[in-house]
């Protein structure tokens, strides 16, 4: 059997109520392969300042970035490793390159998603399938600094929720982040549009 991405072992069935695009997208990727995905996030990051120390330590860390710009360019790399999905996103912001990568596996938990070098937030999703294209929604956020480990509670957790689909109208994949917290609101997020194929690597 070839592998599966973790994408494709979470979904079974439901794989195929993908739009044939996100299919691609969140299959397993060849070996000598990689996903090569260019386009533009129309908004990144959050306009409350007040949050933007707060997330200084993230930023060093590829987690989430301090600041927020429109129109930025970027560009994804994905691979499938050891059934892993791994991602690396530089994000051209008006400070400079900046990247964040981050790991996804299916485990007991579901599907998890590790962000950071070194990895520092922990996300477990459910998955579903909408009108074609793929949703994300987090049950479980975790840290991790050094030999610190926390889950937060789910009554102080945010909500993470990730929106993959397919534009017919400009043939582009659409992409939305957000990330709500309780009592506060939207602290973080993005929302863009990219091309996608898979490449031989170089």
């Amino acid at each position: 059997m070839p592998p599966r991405s973790p994408y494709e072992a979470a979904l079974g069935e439901r794989l195929h109520e993908l739009h044939p695009s996100l299919r691609r997208y969140f299959s397993a990727i060849p070996e000598g392969c990689i996903g090569l995905g260019e386009g533009v996030f129309a908004e990144f990051g959050t306009p409350r300042r007040w949050l933007w120390r707060l997330f200084e330590p993230f930023e060093r860390r590829g987690v989430l970035a301090a600041g927020y710009a429109r129109s930025v360019r970027f560009r994804i790399v994905n691979r499938t490793e050891a059934g892993r999905a791994t991602a690396v996103r530089t994000i051209e912001l008006p400070t400079g390159s900046w990247q964040m990568t981050d790991s996804v596996a299916l485990t007991s938990r579901g599907i998890v998603d590790r962000i950071g070098t070194p990895r520092t937030v922990a996300a477990a999703f459910d998955v579903s399938v909408h009108d074609g294209g793929l949703v994300l929604t987090s049950r479980e956020v975790g840290i991790a600094v050094g030999r610190f480990r926390f889950r937060m509670p789910r009554l102080v957790a945010p909500v993470v929720r990730l929106s993959e689909r397919y534009d017919p109208v400009s043939g582009l994949q659409r992409v939305e982040l957000t990330i709500d917290a309780p009592i506060i609101g939207r602290v973080y997020g993005y929302r863009g549009h990219f091309s996608y194929g898979i490449v031989r690597e170089q």
